[in-house]
């Protein structure tokens, strides 16, 4: 039979590796809080993010094909959403929920 002790020493040693390497990120940036050049990274990259992930989920997209209408027609809910409400969840939630529902009803093989 295995030494229980191996095991409690194998479960301590992940939580405490576990811990440091969610620990470190904020360890690490605490020095740079102050910076001039994080603060503005944080005021714009929310927007670069989108922009690139726009450009990834669209870059295959072929406007031959009626299945490109459902997230084409995804991305009309979710600006839509934005807009009316400006709740970054609610715009994300519903149009991936749009984009779901129409890819696997009305737009599935």
């Amino acid at each position: 039979m295995p030494d229980p002790r191996y095991a409690v020493a194998a479960v301590l040693v992940t939580a405490a590796v576990t811990w440091g390497l969610r620990a470190l990120p904020f360890a690490a940036l605490t020095p740079l809080r102050a910076s001039r050049t994080v603060r503005y990274l944080s005021a714009r990259m929310p927007a670069g993010v989108m922009v690139i992930l726009l450009a990834y989920c669209l870059r295959d997209l072929s406007f031959t094909q009626a299945s490109s209408l459902a997230p084409l027609i995804a991305l009309a809910v979710t600006v839509g959403l934005h807009l009316w409400r400006r709740n970054a969840l609610l715009s994300i939630l519903g149009g991936t929920a749009v984009h779901v529902i129409l890819a696997s009803t009305v737009f599935a093989h």
